[in-house]
């Protein structure tokens, strides 16, 4: 029997491995845990998937409507939750020489949390009309509402809160404590009968092939004032512009990870008050733009037709080509004709 003792034993130990092969559908198990074809097997099925006209990233949400949502620029609403997650991010002064607000565009991703969410003002409109998204937002300025009001586009208000779309956290000071969700905010367009199949034209991306550093490591440096500066700092290993906002790092509390964007692009823009509480930013018409990816910095313009606010924000090389952005978040950074922008 002891002669027989060490064939038995192998016997066994095949037929276990035999029963976890098959319970892994094909997949090799290794010693880690983790699923050698797996890995393969999902690259091929993200192969298969539409891309988001926007990031240039395949995503089963791909041909989905975007949904644009306003979010605080202030220090004390830091770090924001679902900023990682979007596929375009707006940054532009609410009040001349002063604070910042962001305009966070939804399609490939779905976070679970976003906000804080804030109110809107009438020259972000035009931004979110030209990507064909449907606007969420906790109230606005006089000026915004009464275009919002007149229907000039989709929008899910806080202050009408269709559908329990937006919601208060405690332990978070008003007005600073207002959240949603994309699947908050999907319920809440389906009640409202909006289309829910994107209609933006898409932009233009770099093909793999093209996708590899070409800089070394450098600051991107945006002079908002105070709490507001933007700095971002190249990586050539991830080819990613890591976000800082006010000397820290910006983070997504939703993950804990840093804000990696693969494009920004800052787009100049002339800038003035309005009743002593507002902002006016010509984001209609055209301008000088500076655009950043794959490490390299490109000088050129940006255009957007004023005689249609659904139009397409455009961004040109000075040659005149429409720029191909790395595939990947895009962030555009709405800037003064006064303010500062150094690359080194």
């Amino acid at each position: 029997m002891k002669r027989f003792l060490p064939i038995i034993l192998l016997i066994i130990l095949l037929g276990i491995g035999g029963y976890y092969i098959s319970r892994s559908h094909g997949n090799v198990i290794d010693i880690s845990g983790n699923q050698s074809g797996a890995k393969t097997a999902s690259l091929e099925e993200e192969a298969k998937l539409p891309v988001s006209p926007i990031s240039g990233l395949p995503c089963a949400n791909a041909q989905s409507r975007p949904i644009a949502v306003m979010l605080a620029g202030d220090a004390v609403t830091r770090p924001l939750s679902g900023l990682s997650e979007a596929d375009l991010v707006f940054n532009m002064p609410v009040i001349t020489d002063s604070m910042t607000r962001l305009l966070a565009v939804f399609v490939c991703n779905s976070p679970k949390e976003i906000g804080s969410v804030r109110s809107t003002r009438h020259d972000f409109i035009p931004l979110a009309m030209g990507l064909n998204a449907i606007l969420a937002h906790w109230g606005g300025s006089h000026f915004a509402l009464d275009k919002l009001d007149k229907g000039i586009m989709d929008n899910i208000d806080a202050l009408k809160n269709t559908d329990n779309a937006y919601f208060r956290k405690s332990g978070i000071a008003s007005p600073h404590n207002g959240f949603t969700s994309y699947g908050r905010l999907l319920d809440a367009a389906r009640q409202l009968g909006y289309r829910l199949d994107g209609k933006f034209s898409g932009y233009l991306h770099l093909p793999e092939s093209a996708l590899s550093a070409t800089g070394e490591a450098k600051i991107l440096a945006i002079g908002y004032p105070g709490a507001f500066e933007v700095k971002y700092a190249y990586d050539p290993a991830s080819n990613s512009y890591l976000r800082w906002r006010g000397g820290l790092k910006e983070v997504d509390r939703n993950n804990s990870q840093q804000v990696a964007a693969k494009n920004v692009a800052v787009m100049i823009a002339e800038s003035h008050q309005i009743e002593g509480q507002y902002n006016d930013v010509a984001v209609e018409g055209s301008g000088k733009a500076q655009i950043y990816r794959n490490g390299e910095e490109i000088l050129g313009t940006w255009k957007k037709s004023a005689a249609s606010q659904d139009s397409k924000l455009y961004f040109y090389d000075n040659a005149g080509n429409e720029i191909k952005f790395v595939p990947g978040q895009i962030w555009i950074e709405v800037v003064q004709t006064n303010q500062a922008i150094t690359y080194k």
